[in-house]
């Protein structure tokens, strides 16, 4: 009951934001080109990164939908 009170008060002033996304609008944007270049695996895209392969395969199935 104290942690929904506490965020609810979060919420309230703005602080509530949950996980941030592991790559940004920069990165995604980059990722995509690389990808539709088809010059790298989604292998190399996920070391290139620093993220994992499963970060990139989700990356790219948001994109589609």
């Amino acid at each position: 009951m104290r942690t929904r009170e506490g965020m609810a008060v979060a919420k309230a002033k703005g602080r509530l934001k949950g996980k941030q996304p592991k790559l940004s609008k920069t990165q995604r944007k980059h990722l995509f080109t690389l990808h539709d270049a088809g010059e790298r695996t989604q292998a190399e895209l996920a070391e290139l990164f620093g993220v994992s392969r499963t970060t990139v395969y989700r990356e790219l199935q948001r994109r589609t939908i």
